[in-house]
């Protein structure tokens, strides 16, 4: 069924249960998040990095061992993770979502006070901006410009070249709105969602821009329904459509080139909002259902289902491969164009590790990065055939979600406030 973009929250009790303590204040964002987060924040000075004891987590040690060249960095062998190429301390205040790392022109940033550039090879600091990184708001990373909501809170949005730092783009929706942030960005625009002011200085209601990413103006802008939200948005652009998802469990397409709204669907399951999308297609998970929507038109066009009522957690396509977890902790790979199961894997499972929630990949590694410390940490899997090959863990037991991100040269694992440089 097709509605309209609403305000109302229809969420099914326990559905996934209730969202994590890290992913409400990252929906939340804003000052009041981190005043919340810093009284549970816990610390570690040890910067020696080893495996993850495979009895601490249950299960047994990891099956196969992974071979792979880095700069200068010990590769794993029998299931042991290779050591960092570097360790360092940051400055980073991240709530558990895919945007708060980025690599890119040389460098890795995590999202942080002050926001620091380290050099991708040997971890030094390249920048930094005093500022930092607005709470709640994305690392947003298009080809070669890297786009913040202002720290000042003035109601720019800003971009900087990943290499130097240097800002290189500015634009203002205008006075009568409050905290733009980007979402989405593609090579002629830049997508941001901003409170409308009430003349009495509250919002009751928020708006969605586009905003030209070489002239700064606005190329358009529409109201969104009151109870939408500008928190917990998650959004992808290809071609003419525009694809978001909010924590009132909506999923809306948009045409880039008008603002109109092309459909909206009412999700039932949508794991808060994660989605993927691949050419024409938006791919969603809803309970122990994957289904995949036309960008024109929001039909279906095929769904997967689960085994034994297990759910579907955060999906990722790349290289043209969806790969995705459920709850059982199985693996999937599938093809995303036709929904065709590629292979499944139980390797997480048999390894008692915990599900990934984000991905990336390097050669032929599947790289995950899991929710909690003490079972998970970076899987690394054969992306033929969902095989773990090494668990990279740092054992500080720091409650953050790990993140992971990669430059193709290194892969980047940032837990809490260290981050790692892991060879591929």
């Amino acid at each position: 069924m097709v509605r309209r973009d609403s305000g109302s929250d229809d969420r099914t009790p326990g559905a996934f249960g209730a969202p994590s303590r890290r992913r409400v204040l990252r929906l939340a964002g804003g000052g009041l998040a981190l005043a919340a987060l810093t009284a549970g924040t816990v610390g570690c000075d040890e910067d020696s990095v080893d495996v993850e004891d495979p009895g601490s987590t249950g299960g047994d040690e990891p099956k196969g061992g992974g071979k792979g060249s880095g700069d200068g960095g010990d590769v794993g062998e029998k299931g042991q993770a290779p050591k960092p190429l570097w360790t360092k301390p940051t400055s980073a205040e991240t709530y558990g979502d895919n945007d708060e790392l980025v690599a890119a022109g040389g460098v890795v940033i995590a999202s942080g006070s002050p926001l620091a550039a380290l050099d991708a090879a040997t971890g030094g600091q390249k920048w930094s901006l005093p500022g930092g990184a607005v709470p709640g708001a994305p690392l947003l990373l298009s080809e070669d410009t890297l786009y913040l909501a202002s720290s000042e809170y003035d109601g720019s949005v800003i971009g900087y070249a990943p290499a130097s730092g240097k800002e290189t783009w500015r634009s203002r929706l205008g006075k009568e709105y409050r905290q733009p942030r980007p979402i989405a960005v593609d090579e002629g625009q830049v997508y941001v969602i901003a409170e409308i002011l009430e003349e009495d200085g509250s919002s009751k209601t928020n708006v969605i821009a586009a905003l030209d990413s070489t002239t700064g103006r606005i190329a358009w802008k529409e109201q969104r329904d009151v109870g939408t939200e500008q928190n917990g948005i998650h959004a992808a652009v290809r071609g003419r459509h525009l694809v978001y998802t909010d924590f009132k469990k909506n999923l809306t397409v948009r045409d880039t080139a008008s603002g109109g709204q092309v459909w909206t669907h009412k999700t039932t399951k949508t794991n808060y909002g994660f989605f993927t999308v691949h050419q024409d297609l938006v791919i969603v998970p809803q309970g122990n259902v994957l289904q995949a929507f036309n960008l024109a038109d929001g039909k279906e066009k095929w769904s997967l289902k689960a085994s034994d009522g297990a759910l579907f957690r955060e999906p990722a396509v790349l290289e043209d491969v969806l790969y995705v977890a459920d709850s059982a902790r199985t693996m999937w790979a599938v093809d995303p164009r036709t929904g065709r199961q590629l292979w499944k894997s139980e390797a997480l499972a048999d390894a008692g590790l915990q599900v990934p929630r984000q991905y990336v990949k390097a050669g032929d590694t599947l790289y995950g990065a899991t929710d909690l410390d003490k079972q998970g940490g970076i899987i690394a899997m054969d992306a033929r055939t969902g095989a773990v090959r090494w668990t990279f863990n740092d054992k500080t037991g720091d409650y953050h979600a790990w993140l992971v991100a990669t430059d193709g040269k290194r892969v980047f694992a940032l837990h809490g406030k260290k981050l790692h440089a892991l060879p591929v």
